[in-house]
């Protein structure tokens, strides 16, 4: 039979290996979570830079955009001045045609007065 001395020391190896065993557990199991926590981070870096990148691109394309704008801008003002002048144009083709309109009428005014003058002078 084993003594006492012997049976508390085999006891104590027992507990201390359940106690070495259970800790060594616990130890891997924080380490595991730690682990997917540290991986989860990982991946929120990823995506951040990802997603800076893209905003970046954002603003490259934006500032694409405005200097085409500029642009824009700039040849309408180019437009603007060329609409008033046709404006200008088509005001003096009105007030031509409206000139062409009074001779026209004189011509014909005219043209009356000399067939009127022609018989005369032929029934004469």
């Amino acid at each position: 039979m084993a003594t006492p001395a012997a049976e508390a020391s085999g006891k104590r190896d027992e507990l201390a290996d359940s106690l070495s065993e259970l800790l060594t557990n616990v130890s891997l199991t924080v380490r595991g979570e730690l682990q997917g926590t540290n991986n989860q981070l990982a991946l929120l870096e990823k995506m951040n830079d990802r997603i800076a990148q893209e905003y970046s691109n954002y603003g490259d394309v934006s500032a694409g955009l405005r200097v085409f704008v500029e642009q824009l801008n700039e040849k309408n003002q180019g437009f603007d001045e060329c609409i008033s002048q046709i404006d200008a144009i088509d005001q003096l083709v009105v007030e031509f045609e409206a000139v062409v309109s009074m001779l026209d009428k004189h011509v014909a005014l005219l043209e009356k007065k000399v067939v009127s003058a022609y018989h005369i002078s032929s029934t004469q």
